[in-house]
């Protein structure tokens, strides 16, 4: 993670600097060269988090075990967006470590300025 919060001007800045379709494109040409070993990473850090231990396993045997099909998908599409935002979150994590390793660190908010932290979105105040 990095080593300081973002304020929301920032990352409002950020986003929408990224949304244009150029910048965009740049960033998947990016991942789709790096895609092999982003994913290695991937996947070791939800394995090292536990996240698809045998609870997972057991949420994945009663999602398809569902004897009502309508049931049955649900649950599984439930299950697949779960993880979904999970490897996205995940994803977000590695991507910070990564700008940080690259040097991509941006500077640190002034003194009481109001920040998001890039840890779930949680709000805070700089302190003099």
């Amino acid at each position: 993670m990095a080593d300081r919060a973002y304020t929301d001007a920032e990352l409002d800045a950020a986003i929408a600097a990224i949304s244009d379709p150029a910048r965009l494109r740049q960033a998947q040409d990016v991942v789709m060269r790096t895609a092999p070993a982003l994913q290695r990473v991937l996947a070791v850090a939800l394995d090292e988090g536990g996240w698809f231990d045998p609870g997972h396993d057991q949420a994945v045997r009663d999602a398809t075990g569902r004897d009502d099909p309508g049931d049955r998908v649900r649950e599984v599409r439930t299950l697949l967006a779960e993880e979904t935002r999970l490897g996205m979150l995940v994803g977000v994590a590695i991507g910070f470590e990564l700008a940080q390793e690259l040097g991509g660190e941006p500077s640190t908010p002034s003194p009481g300025e109001q920040t998001t932290s890039p840890r779930a979105g949680e709000q805070t105040t700089q302190e003099d």
